[in-house]
């Protein structure tokens, strides 16, 4: 038999302890905490737990909160100092009081001081934080960002996307619309906003995989050209076009959206797909003065993409998400995007918030990419498994709670205010 050491006994009654200093107060009580001896610290729930977080070594607190930062957090889970059983998107209401009480000053030093009895663990890093090369959102850092998000194999992404491998919120009719209609039935309310025509030309700014392109060309046989960053996404696309036999109408570039040539009579109408995140609020003028020189007078375009609430702040440049998940994503207002597309010439028409949506999106993806968890780590391998699962799970809350929201924006290319828009939107909801 082996006796648990001195050190380790003491480890473990000083984490106890911080486990009822931490989680005082804390509601919902549906979750317990499992030590690495096995030994359970039960939150006075009376029900099975909802998730029970696993605190791997004697110095997992210690990793986790010191220093106390979201970044670091992150790290801990990640690494594996500490893991999450069960429902990890019940996790983030817990988390986010947990981090009110450890970075208030009186708290900070009480619990601080106590954490640092705790035992060092060794760490070896397995990947280094992302830092991109130039000035930022130059054309050579956005596509190593892309790079770095994207360039995965395309079999990840397949594990918890639907079947056209659409990588944004799907939109409901109802909760309880499988992920398959949800996304189709997006690609299908995208189309019939834009009003596609047959023979029209569509262009998609961040068309990822083609499943927004090939749906257009089949469903409503309009013309469609599509760019991205990802050589992967192109390499896809072009295949999976082939398959269906949609050359003569589908094409995919691998180019960025600055250095797109306009064809000779200009696109009819323009949609922009979740590549929003990427632009970047330096580039934001250029972005909507590039997207209206590209479509023709009393063309409309549609830009879908995640805005951050007015009161939330931007992402910062050590954030969990800006190192492991999207180098240089910045999540704009609505009020700043609106200012830009109209300084740029653009007339807004309509917005939508698809915020819900997105929320019951993410929960079928994380349940999805749960469900195949040993696929996840053999494709790629468990550190890419948990930062995907982590940041998946902690959007849908962000999404939940409004922290973030997601927004379809009409903008026209009015001249003198010459547009052929109905006077009303019926058609859009059949």
């Amino acid at each position: 038999m082996v006796f648990p050491s001195r050190a380790a006994e003491r480890s473990k009654v000083i984490t106890l302890e911080l486990l009822d200093e931490i989680f005082r107060n804390c509601s919902p009580r549906n979750f317990q905490v499992r030590l690495w001896d096995n030994t359970l610290w039960n939150s006075g729930m009376t029900s099975s737990p909802e998730f029970t977080i696993v605190l791997k070594k004697p110095g997992s607190l210690r990793q986790m909160f010191l220093p106390p930062t979201q970044l670091n957090l992150g790290e801990a889970y990640i690494y594996d100092d500490f893991d999450i059983e069960g429902n990890i998107k019940a996790v983030f209401a817990i988390a986010e009081q947990i981090a009110t009480k450890i970075t208030h000053p009186a708290e900070q030093m009480l619990i601080g001081a106590k954490m640092l009895t705790l035992p060092r663990e060794s760490r070896k890093k397995i990947q280094k934080a992302v830092r991109g090369h130039g000035d930022l959102h130059s054309a050579t850092r956005d596509r190593e960002a892309i790079a770095y998000h994207y360039n995965r194999p395309n079999e990840f992404y397949q594990l918890f996307l639907d079947s056209r491998m659409v990588y944004s919120c799907g939109y409901f009719h109802n909760s309880t619309d499988s992920l398959e209609m949800a996304q189709e039935q997006k690609l299908d309310y995208i189309c019939r906003k834009l009003r596609l025509q047959p023979g029209e030309h569509l262009l998609d700014i961040g068309c990822g995989w083609g499943g927004l392109l090939m749906y257009a060309a089949e469903r409503y046989h309009v013309r469609a050209t599509g760019v991205t960053l990802s050589e992967n996404q192109a390499v896809y696309a072009r295949e999976v076009i082939k398959q269906k036999g949609l050359e003569a109408n589908c094409t995919v570039l691998l180019q960025d959206y600055r250095d797109i040539q306009a064809p000779k009579e200009k696109f009819d109408k323009i949609v922009s797909v979740g590549m929003f995140e990427h632009v970047g609020s330096d580039m934001l003028q250029n972005y909507f003065e590039t997207v209206k020189n590209l479509l023709k007078p009393g063309g409309v375009f549609l830009n879908h993409g995640i805005a951050r609430n007015y009161a939330t702040p931007p992402i910062q440049d050590n954030d969990f998400i800006s190192y492991y998940v999207f180098p240089d994503g910045e999540l704009l207002t609505l009020s700043e995007t609106i200012k830009a597309a109209e300084a740029s010439g653009f007339e807004a028409r309509d917005v939508e918030n698809l915020r819900e949506h997105y929320a019951l999106t993410l929960s079928r993806w994380v349940a999805a990419l749960e469900a195949n968890a040993d696929s996840a780590r053999t494709i790629t391998d468990d550190f890419t498994y948990r930062i995907w699962r982590l940041y998946m799970a902690a959007s849908m809350y962000s999404f939940q709670i409004g922290d973030n929201n997601l927004f379809q924006i009409l903008l026209v290319n009015s001249p003198h205010g010459a547009c052929n828009l109905p006077l009303r939107r019926s058609d859009w909801y059949l």
